[in-house]
């Protein structure tokens, strides 16, 4: 009985926590399943920046990092981070806030649905952390969202 009760509590938390809309839950990501190249372990090369002010910004928009059916969605989420940088260049940090936003995708094990996982992201100077939306099912061309540089290694 206790353990219906958190798992009941759990699905709540799920249900009332996405920003999820009518328009969000039915759109797929119809997306190539681009295959990204690593500078190192732990960061994507780009080589593209995004002029889409929504590119990352809106859940209708998210950046799409792939990796779930190969067990880094994750880690491909904190490879795309890793890579950024201020608009200055600053040093930025990051931290997950949660997840978000239920969409179809073909890529999920979970019956085809997908979550996005939202991201604050800050840097010196910044008087509000930044939300981006990363989609860890679904692969595509990885671009700079407007508002930051590329880290310089």
């Amino acid at each position: 009985m206790k353990r219906l009760g958190l798992l009941f509590t759990f699905l709540m938390i799920i249900v009332f926590s996405c920003k999820t809309t009518q328009q969000a839950s039915l759109k797929e990501f119809g997306s190539p399943n681009v295959e990204h190249s690593l500078i190192n372990d732990n960061t994507f090369q780009i080589t593209q920046f995004s002029k889409d002010k929504t590119y990352g910004y809106e859940q209708l928009n998210p950046i799409m990092v792939g990796g779930v059916k190969n067990m880094e969605g994750p880690l491909n989420q904190r490879r795309f981070l890793n890579a950024l940088a201020g608009p200055n260049g600053e040093e930025i940090g990051y931290y997950r806030v949660g997840s978000c936003c239920h969409f179809k995708t073909k890529n999920s094990t979970f019956g085809g649905t997908g979550l996005l996982d939202i991201y604050n992201v800050f840097y010196e100077g910044l008087q509000e952390p930044i939300e981006l939306y990363l989609n860890m099912y679904d692969s595509d061309t990885l671009r700079v969202p407007v508002g930051f540089t590329l880290k310089n290694l």
